[in-house]
This record gives structure tokens, sequence and C-alpha cells, in this order.
């Protein structure tokens, strides 16, 4: 079994590096009742449940911030959410939506918004861990108010690219660029956890600005709950169905020429922070920012 298994991912790594295959959209997401995919992570009384679970809310006050988590690890996939972020004075506050696996080298994706105060718009921060390695931290403004409806935050994930979209604009993609020797997630399965919380040490004008506690409670409300990938155990180092999932096909092992548009148009009018134009931080610009167009 071990055998077949490393010579199915020298298959699949063969594949990745000759490239080939049209571009595709995702899937419409399916959106489905919170207690199918999630169960609360901690402080489950600041959980609220609305039309029997097809909208959860979650609270922040002074006492605690809340999250939820799914029940399964998942090894790729495709995950998504709608979210309505808090409204009004949102200063201090983090929403975030993110995967993460259960290691000390952990890897990660995260979308994590940062509130700021009354009339200023919020920051959509992403960032991707691998082997413990995180520092890829981008930052944009959205082109719309997220506390006025509720928009769709998603994350497709193959042994190809991580691509991050809002609604149905890609925002970043992050490609597997192993042969670059960078590291990239492909074997350690990740649980997909929200939350809400206080972290106004950092997250707004880095620390400058404080939560307003007077404003409490602050309310970040979800639905669609979205999850479409190959489940695994916490120690599952290989997807059983690897090649036979839409999201797994060769159409979606890159963008296409409208999605590079779309995200070169966000990058040009909306992005504020870019770790690849950071050479304070990074005097040699990281291999794969050529790759991924972010340079």
């Amino acid at each position: 079994m071990a055998t077949a298994t490393a010579a199915a991912m020298v298959v699949a790594m063969s594949v990745l590096l000759l490239g080939g295959g049209e571009a595709a959209a995702p899937r419409k997401p399916v959106d489905v009742a919170f207690e199918k995919n999630y169960v609360p992570t901690w402080a489950e009384d600041h959980i609220h449940y609305v039309d029997g679970g097809r909208e959860v809310q979650l609270y922040l006050d002074k006492s605690t911030g809340t999250g939820f988590q799914t029940r399964g690890s998942y090894l790729f996939g495709h995950f998504s959410m709608h979210i309505k972020l808090v409204a009004g004075d949102s200063a201090g506050t983090v929403t975030a939506f993110y995967l993460s696996s259960q290691n000390s080298e952990h890897d990660e994706i995260d979308f994590e918004f940062l509130g700021n105060r009354t009339g200023e718009p919020y920051i959509l921060q992403t960032n991707v861990f691998s082997g413990g390695k995180g520092d890829r931290e981008q930052r944009i403004y959205l082109w719309f108010d997220p506390t006025k409806d509720y928009h769709s935050y998603s994350v497709l994930w193959n042994l190809y690219m991580i691509a991050f979209f809002v609604d149905d604009t890609p925002i970043r993609v992050f490609k597997n660029s192993k042969d670059l020797g960078v590291r990239y997630p492909f074997n350690q399965p990740m649980k997909l956890y929200s939350s809400l919380w206080n972290a106004d040490d950092w997250a707004t004008r880095g620390g400058r600005e404080k939560t307003d506690w007077s404003r409490a409670p602050f309310v970040a409300s979800y639905r669609g709950f979205h999850v479409d990938g190959c489940e695994a155990s916490a120690e599952a180092r290989y997807c059983a169905t690897q090649g036979a999932r839409w999201w797994d096909q060769p159409e979606f092992r890159d963008l296409d020429a409208d999605q590079y548009r779309r995200l070169a148009w966000v990058r040009k009018t909306h992005t504020i922070y870019n770790y690849c134009d950071d050479r304070e931080r990074y005097p040699a610009m990281s291999p794969e920012c050529h790759r991924d167009r972010d340079a």
C-alpha cells in the first residue's frame, strides 16, 4: 500500500510539472445546514442559530468570542462560506475563515477580515502556511461593503494550486512550486475553522485602534457552510480519490485568462500590501511570486 501511494504521488507530481489542461470556474457551492458539516469550537453560548441552523451568528463581547470547525479533516477540496461581517465600528475585531492542520509544522490557508472604525473599509488579509512557514500576507480592500449583505468567500485547494475567491472573483493564487524549493500543503489534512475574536493588539492600524466595548456584542453572520473535499483521518497523507473529484481535474490546475484579468484588476486597484513587493522584509523576492503573478 505504501509503495502504491508513493507511486501515485510521483505520477501526480509529474503531471503537475508538465502542466496542461484548460481552466474552469469552481462549481456553484451547495448550501447546507450548519450541523451537517460543523460543530462549535468554543463558547457555544455565543453562537446563535437562525432558520433551523441555515444561518449562524457569532457573538463577541468583552468576555469571549467564539468559533466553529468542521467535523472532519480534508486533504484538498472546495470550501465556501457566505459571510456578513460585523457592522458599524468593528475596530479591533477579526473574523477568520481558514483551513489548518493539527501539528507543529502546520499548513494553513487563511481569510482574515480586519475590522475598522465606522466609515473606514474592512481589510481582507490572506496568508498561506506550508510546513510551519507563513509570512506570506496579502491585504486588499474589498470593492463592496461586506457588512451590508452576504458575500461568498471560498478556497479551491488541490495538488496544483490554492485559489482564493471573493464571490466569483479570484483575489489570490498560490501554486505548487515544489520544483522551486517552496513547500506546498499537500500531505497534511486540514479542518476548516471560522471564528470571531478580539485582536485589538494588532488588527486595526497595528493595534493603535482599540475595540470599543460599548458597541458590543459584535455579530458576524454565516450561511452556506459548503464543503466538498477529500475527507481523511488526521494521519492520512494521500487523498484516496486523487484525480477523481471535480476540483481535481485538469481544468482546475490554473486560472483561466479571464480570471487572471480579474486578479490583475484586484492587484492594481485594491491591493494595499503584498509580501512579494516588500523588499524591507524580503530583500530577495520569494521564488513563487513570479509564478503566482504577484510580481
